[in-house]
């Protein structure tokens, strides 16, 4: 064999793998809350946008606050969050470019079906509570500095009751996610807050059942960022901001909206909103 039939074949097989090392890196890492993975969302999106873009999306599953953090030390190319307070912050402070508000859902209160606090039926979740914690009914709270989380704690505020220094033996944090959360609940018979979305992907849901549901106060937005690459050169901004162009396109839109268990659906795509 001559050397130019070698060095040709050399050249081929270089070229073959220099392709293969692209292809491998074409991919971004999300650092997402636990609703958008618990939920099945992104096991429907995420191969609708790779066979759209050829980009591989990798999720790192996390409450908001983990997630926010997460972006801040430059572990992820994109946040996909649902606390907005938390993300206009993560914003001015310069860890993330821009705020694109892409869907939302609601939260709903779950409980037993004895529903020792009375409270199956209100569309007054602050009332709800208010119940609860006069009857020192068990209460699961997610504990993790999670968007829900953060709910939950506002929530309280909004009743008048500071759960720091109010709250009891029927009052306890797990410091973990939703289907954690969702778990414990089921097997204490205990309240919890929860998105509607992993909700309705529960299945382990036992004597458990939506008990508050319907007030404004319940409203759940989500918001996507990427990661300021000028602070994390590594970032991949072209190939992040491909994906958020995804997400608040028509194509990314429909797709959520598509998204439903039992003819249900789990999240509304409101991209065109303003001021959520």
């Amino acid at each position: 064999m001559s050397r130019r039939i070698i060095l040709a074949a050399v050249l081929a097989v270089s070229a073959g793998l220099c392709g293969q090392a692209i292809a491998q890196e074409k991919s971004i890492v999300v650092s997402s809350t636990t609703s958008t993975t618990d939920s099945g969302l992104f096991n429907h999106l995420l191969p609708i946008f790779k066979a759209k873009t050829g980009i591989e999306a990798k999720v790192v599953s996390q409450g908001t606050g983990q997630a926010l953090d997460t972006g801040r030390r430059g572990d992820a190319d994109v946040v996909f969050v649902h606390a907005k307070g938390q993300e206009e912050k993560f914003v001015a402070e310069g860890a993330g470019v821009k705020r694109f508000p892409v869907m939302y859902n609601d939260f709903v209160l779950i409980g037993p079906k004895s529903d020792p606090a009375r409270v199956k039926g209100s569309k007054d979740i602050v009332g709800a509570l208010k119940a609860i914690k006069g009857k020192s009914a068990a209460f699961i709270s997610r504990g993790d500095k999670s968007g829900t989380h953060s709910a939950e704690l506002n929530l309280w505020k909004q009743a008048g009751i500071d759960i720091a220094a109010d709250k009891g033996p029927w009052y306890k944090e797990i410091g973990q996610g939703m289907g954690a959360a969702l778990n414990t609940a089921s097997a204490s018979n205990s309240y919890v807050l929860s998105d509607r979305a992993t909700w309705l992907h529960f299945k382990n849901r036992g004597e458990l059942d939506i008990v508050v549901e319907g007030d404004n106060k319940l409203f759940n937005q989500y918001g996507v960022i990427l990661v300021n690459p000028e602070k994390h050169k590594h970032v991949k901004k072209d190939l992040g901001q491909a994906f958020i162009d995804w997400l608040i396109s028509p194509e990314g839109q429909k797709a959520i909206a598509n998204y439903k268990i039992n003819g249900q659906s789990l999240f509304f795509p409101n991209a065109t909103a303003q001021g959520v």
